[in-house]
């Protein structure tokens, strides 16, 4: 990418994040509301708590890209308004909202030395580890009410957080966590004959694994916590694994015609895409050589930012990203951040990307 095509995406990427900042913020409540329009905040009589741990993780990205301190200020008023949403507590019952929360703060930690981030980071990871069981042979329970459920959501988060921990304050315990969720992950919930990542066992009580479900973000959360070993080990067996993985993505997850990842709906479903290409990125930069992962991202923001059709206004992204939503439709939030990942990602990843 030349160094004209370098300034406009990361013009993109701030359009992108004002759109958030202008369309969403609502600072009343210090969080986000959760769909555009919402008169009054009316519309957040739903708490999504994991929606807001993504929300803080493109703050971080957005203060990473550009070191501007608005980010960093809107980063301390969130974590108040979260805080005081969530009953002045960090922990919650699902075990994968959790792991998202820590995710975000450790980043936002990262990012600016906060020592109240390092604490709700520390307060999460504590309460995550007890969502381990012996239930189904191992792995994180998908919630508190529920312990013999494990899945996807709630182990490669998982390990992607212990090997982060690791890594950045040397425990070694960490480090056995980290290893020891993966290879859980890996001998359960991956397709041993293709690298397609399985959703969930035992969801319904009979053991069963939930093979039809098959979501980009699975896919994506798995090759993050490969890339995690990989990064820790330099063992090249966990990179062919998130390469692997990566090739399902390409195969079976987008349409030929378009080479669109698909619309997987509203709600919760609107962050999936978003998630795949952030631990994609983090792909790209852990195998450069592979120049065909960075692509496949441009690709996706190329054509998400062409169905902008130019528009002067702020960039607004609903869950097909091959269509603008109408002026007169609801966007959400869950898709807006799944929009804002796909522009910061190629917006950072700048040298592996082509115009």
């Amino acid at each position: 990418m030349n160094a004209a095509m370098t300034e406009v995406w990361q013009e993109r990427a701030d359009r992108v994040q004002r759109a958030l900042d202008k369309r969403f913020w609502n600072e009343s409540i210090r969080m986000y509301n959760i769909e555009t329009p919402c008169e009054g905040g009316k519309c957040n009589d739903i708490f999504h708590y994991w929606w807001m741990a993504h929300a803080v993780d493109v703050l971080v990205d957005g203060l990473v890209r550009t070191g501007d301190q608005r980010y960093a200020k809107r980063l301390r008023d969130f974590h108040e308004g979260i805080l005081a949403r969530n009953g002045g507590v960090w922990p919650n019952e699902l075990y994968d909202d959790m792991e998202w929360m820590a995710l975000a703060w450790l980043r936002a930690y990262q990012a600016t030395g906060e020592p109240k981030y390092k604490s709700a980071v520390q307060t999460l990871w504590e309460d995550i580890k007890t969502g381990w069981n012996e239930q189904m042979g191992g792995g994180i329970a998908w919630q508190k009410s529920q312990l013999d459920y494990k899945n996807t959501p709630a182990n490669a988060p998982a390990a992607i957080l212990a090997m982060r921990l690791h890594r950045e304050f040397g425990n070694p315990d960490d480090l056995a966590w980290g290893r020891r969720i993966y290879e859980w992950q890996e001998a359960n919930l991956v397709d041993p004959d293709t690298g397609l990542v399985w959703d969930g066992m035992n969801r319904t009580g009979n053991g069963a694994i939930d093979k039809d479900w098959r979501f980009t973000y699975c896919q994506g959360v798995f090759i993050g916590a490969a890339v995690e070993l990989y990064r820790d080990s330099g063992q090249p067996a966990y990179l062919e694994a998130a390469m692997r993985t990566f090739r399902v993505v390409q195969s079976e997850f987008t349409a030929p015609e378009t080479g669109l990842l698909p619309d997987e709906g509203g709600g919760d479903a609107g962050l999936f895409k978003g998630i795949l290409i952030r631990y994609l990125a983090e792909l790209a930069r852990s195998a450069p050589e592979a120049g065909d992962v960075a692509a496949f991202i441009a690709a996706q923001a190329e054509a998400a930012w062409r169905s902008q059709d130019d528009v002067e206004e702020l960039p607004l992204f609903g869950t097909d990203w091959g269509r603008r939503p109408e002026p007169d439709e609801t966007v959400q939030l869950s898709a807006q951040l799944s929009g804002a990942m796909l522009l910061e990602a190629t917006a950072e990843l700048k040298p592996g990307l082509r115009g």
